[in-house]
């Protein structure tokens, strides 16, 4: 029993320290890295992304049989730099220039058979970078690397990426060419740069006159346009406000011969409403003056039948006093009437009386009438002439100038004239131009009488 407790023990004893050593020895891989492990057999890569995975033990390589060496790789991007690195352009003109590169490592296990560290491998691949960098700068003109600094970072990268396959390496971008500058004792990049100021102060101030003369021109041409805009917008507004005028002056124009076609309508309809009214106004006025005609007829009638009647009672006593007062008249004045009658009838039956009156008044007339004839005849130019054998036979007296029996004797007179030339003629001066009087022919006012007489007195 005591033998294989004791063999117990030391097996437990061996597989605890066989754990032990397990714990000691047990490598996890970093994400960023890579470690690659060279045993008696193989070389392995273990890391993210690899097929033997991300651990493993790293037995000391004085181990026999599982006994190991290792090298450590970065698998994220590394840079390498260099800084003041002297170099000559194709003249030989020294100056100093920074670089800088960024490389990733793309085989792990082809660099791990290339250096026995990553450091080694920085070193390698600086050296590379120092001979690309001073075999492309030597070839070409500093003020050419000066202009063209992106294109040696190109150049760069190209010359150092054949080689960088050796290593398992490749570029991340392009070598970066970043600075330029003299070599202590030298200034020719502060020449170069000098005049590159000018030159940049020249072509600046050129190209900012340049650029101001275009912009004043592009403003002028700017202004220009925006004036001749203005115009033509002013001319649009222009037209468009004009023909907005002559459309409302149009409508404005219809409009209101639509509205005096409208008034005319309405005029005519309120003229034919007037016309309506008056008529019937004339109607009504027509049967109220019939009735008022009619009226003032039964009433003019009855007013007039009235005064008829009335004029009738004042004719009546008009006439009735009329007959009174005729009646009285008539009584007054025959009263003396009846008094002369009564005379009269005395008179007539006293034929002295009578006689006596009328010689009375025989006297009386013939004093009268020969007081007139006195006058008469003392004013009258008369001259009695008789022709015939008898002067008694003529006229007796001048009174029978004035009665039938001399108008009868001076029309034969006259007869007589006119049948001699100088009666003719006396006639014609006396202004007597009777057509009987002017020839036997024509006709005559005067009426027919017969002759005189022989032996009557004509005048």
């Amino acid at each position: 029993m005591d033998k294989i407790y004791i063999v117990g023990l030391v097996a437990l004893s061996i597989i605890g320290f066989a754990l032990f050593l397990a714990l000691i020895f047990r490598r996890v891989v970093e994400t960023n890295e890579v470690h690659i492990v060279q045993s008696t057999k193989a070389t392995k890569s273990y890391g993210k992304d690899t097929p033997n995975g991300n651990t493993y033990y790293e037995w000391p390589h004085w181990f026999p049989i599982i006994g190991i060496t290792r090298i450590v790789m970065p698998v994220s991007v590394f840079d390498l730099k260099l800084v003041a690195y002297e170099a000559y352009d194709v003249g030989r003109v020294p100056f100093v220039v920074d670089i800088v590169a960024f490389f990733r490592i793309s085989d792990s296990n082809i660099a791990a058979q290339r250096v026995e560290s990553f450091a080694e491998l920085k070193g390698q691949l600086l050296s590379i970078i120092q001979g690309a960098v001073r075999t492309i700068l030597a070839s070409h003109d500093i003020d050419r690397i000066m202009l063209e600094r992106s294109i040696y970072g190109e150049q760069f990268t190209q010359a150092v990426q054949d080689q960088l396959t050796s290593w398992g390496v490749v570029p991340v971008k392009n070598i970066e060419l970043m600075d330029i500058r003299d070599a202590a004792g030298s200034n020719v990049v502060h020449n170069i740069m000098e005049k590159k100021k000018s030159l940049i102060e020249m072509e600046s101030r050129t190209e900012v006159a340049e650029n101001m003369k275009k912009a004043e021109i592009a403003e002028i041409e700017a202004k220009r346009e925006r004036d001749v805009q203005d115009q033509q917008a002013m001319q649009v507004v222009g037209e468009r406000t004009a023909e907005k005028v002559k459309a409302i002056g149009i409508a404005d124009e219809v409009a209101a011969q639509e509205i005096k076609s409208q008034q005319k309508v309405t005029k005519e309809k309120e003229m034919a409403v007037i016309q309506v009214q008056q008529v019937r106004q004339a109607a009504i006025t027509k049967e109220a003056n019939i009735v008022k005609a009619n009226e003032d007829k039964a009433t003019t009638v009855i007013v007039a039948e009235g005064k008829l009647e009335e004029t009738k009672k004042e004719s009546e006593g008009i006439t009735v006093e009329g007959i009174a007062r005729a009646e009285a008249e008539k009584m007054m004045q025959l009263a003396p009437v009846q008094a002369q009658i009564e005379l009269a009838k005395e008179i007539g039956q006293n034929d002295g009386y009578q006689n006596y009156l009328v010689a009375i008044e025989s006297i009386s007339a013939g004093e009268t009438v020969g007081i007139e004839q006195a006058k008469a005849l003392t004013q009258a130019d008369v001259k009695v002439i008789s022709n015939t054998g008898k002067p008694v036979d003529g006229m007796s007296n001048v009174m029978d100038l004035f009665s039938s029996k001399g108008g009868t004797h001076m029309g034969a007179m006259l007869e007589g004239l006119a049948q001699s030339e100088q009666g003719r003629s006396f006639l014609e001066r006396m202004g007597i131009h009777n057509s009987k009087i002017e020839g036997p022919e024509a006709n005559t006012d005067i009426p027919d009488y017969d002759p005189p007489p022989t032996g009557e007195t004509n005048i």
